[in-house]
């Protein structure tokens, strides 16, 4: 117990050095990853700890701060678990499908409930005729969204 205690003293007192050596930015931002830390463990008192996008996010910035060799010592992930998460943002600031629109664009509701109606009123009629009643008043659909509504 005495050896234990007096073992993490040593280790404390050899750490003082480093850390008054260290730039004053990593200091900083190393202070700042111990405190975010800190609250993501209060948030999540019972249970496992769980990291939301803002905490990677925050974590991930304060990386470029901190020197890699750091990393294990300073952060409650894995080194490893970074450079993931940081390639994950840099993907998804490069993924395009959300700003572009590929296929036919959706039916508008107005023309869904239309389609709806003409069905109700008219049971004979069948797909085909309800697109092209459609089309003579000037809504241009296919006949496989007519089918699908």
């Amino acid at each position: 117990m005495i050896v234990s205690l007096l073992y993490k003293v040593a280790r404390k007192l050899l750490s003082v050095p480093s850390v008054l050596l260290r730039a004053q930015v990593a200091k900083d931002a190393e202070l700042l990853v111990l405190r975010h830390e800190n609250a993501v463990l209060r948030r999540q008192l019972a249970g496992p700890v769980r990291y939301e996008m803002a905490d990677r996010v925050w974590f991930a910035a304060l990386s470029g701060l901190i020197p890699r060799r750091r990393w294990r010592e300073d952060f409650p992930v894995a080194p490893g678990t970074l450079l993931a998460w940081h390639r994950r943002f840099i993907a998804a600031k490069w993924h395009y499908t959300a700003r572009r629109r590929t296929g036919r664009p959706p039916t508008r509701a107005a023309i869904k409930t239309l389609i709806l109606r003409l069905a109700r009123e008219n049971p004979r009629w069948g797909h085909r005729r309800i697109q092209g009643e459609l089309a003579r008043l000037g809504h241009r659909i296919a006949a496989s969204a007519v089918w699908g509504a």
